[in-house]
């Protein structure tokens, strides 16, 4: 059971708040907002809470919520009998009414940033194999990648400038239209390439057996791949995002689930290293769900949904392509 001293003791000990007794009720607010107000008899608990969810709310439980007074209504506030909450819900309840009247930078300051939502729901099978047919489908889809790391190609080595220049090609062969060096010129890409790949080992763990650490091994790698110069000069340009989770996939085909942009956009709304980790977590959790799903092994089951020729962590892939990408495409 909750107490005004437990009210007290978690609001001030939050950033600017400040606690007034205005007509005989405490309150408690930060400037001139009010996030906090006891009843004048202590027993009910006013609180800053967003409205449109208010009634949702109040449904739940309706024994330890309540709409504010009629005149009231109109702001982002809920009433709570004091009694009826516990502390974990009271401390919950206070820090998120603070949280409506203080800047964003001030909250993440107290409380450190918010932690990552987690990772939406797994494809089905069936989702899995609707998406294989449609993406197998797409004229030439695997022509390139078989020239790249098929049975009979070489290996993607890139400490050897023919591997570079493989990687390069196939890149621009997925639309990254990375310019290529005229002869005499620079080849910024080339020598960052070499120097990045000296400077990352990468694991080579299948995607639904990399641990933690490994995933932000790569996630490191990530970001200093993305950085890389590929035009220097008055136009500058760098390797990006999209191109660099290809050129991971590319690398370790059986680890990294790629990514573009427009996926990264709707599951993460950020295309940084700390957004390729939760990419890479959301892949293992839906290669271990689909592995479990199915009984088979990786390879048994991309070539039970159609794709042999590619990895689970492509299939996985595929499946994001068709149902975000092409969406966003129209």
């Amino acid at each position: 059971m909750a107490t005004v001293e437990d009210v007290r003791r978690l609001a001030v000990a939050l950033p600017r708040t400040e606690e007034h007794l205005i007509r005989d009720r405490v309150k408690f607010r930060v400037g001139r907002i009010v996030y906090l107000a006891l009843s004048r008899d202590e027993t009910t608990l006013g609180f800053a809470f967003p409205k449109e969810e208010r009634a949702a709310l109040v449904a739940s439980e309706p024994e330890k919520f309540s709409l504010p007074r009629t005149s009231d209504l109109r702001y982002n506030w809920a009433q709570a009998a004091l009694a009826a909450l516990s502390l974990p819900e009271l401390t919950e309840l206070v820090t998120d009414a603070w949280r409506m009247c203080v800047p964003a930078k001030v909250a993440r300051a107290h409380l450190g940033p918010d932690p990552a939502p987690p990772p939406p729901p797994a494809p089905t099978l069936a989702e899995l194999r609707l998406s294989a047919q449609v993406f197998a489908a797409y004229p030439g889809v695997d022509r390139s990648w078989l020239e790249l790391r098929g049975p009979a190609a070489p290996a993607l080595d890139l400490g050897d400038p023919a591997g570079r220049t493989a990687l390069h090609r196939w890149l621009n062969t997925w639309g990254c239209r990375l310019p290529y060096p005229r002869e005499g010129e620079p080849y910024p890409l080339g020598e960052g390439l070499a120097a990045w790949t000296e400077s990352h080992p990468l694991p080579d763990t299948p995607l639904p057996d990399l641990t933690d650490p490994e995933i932000d091994t790569v996630a490191t790698a990530y970001g200093e791949l993305a950085r890389l110069p590929v035009r220097c000069g008055p136009r500058p340009r760098s390797l990006g995002p999209t191109a660099a989770a290809k050129a991971l996939y590319a690398l370790r085909p059986h680890t990294v689930m790629p990514w573009d942009a427009a996926i990264a956009t709707e599951l993460y709304g950020a295309r940084d290293g700390a957004a390729f980790a939760r990419h890479l977590r959301t892949g293992r959790a839906w290669a271990r769900a689909a592995l479990a799903e199915s009984g088979l092994s990786a390879d048994a089951l991309v070539a039970d949904l159609g794709r042999p020729a590619v990895t689970l962590a492509k299939v996985l892939d595929e499946h994001l392509y068709v149902t975000i990408t092409r969406r966003a495409a129209g």
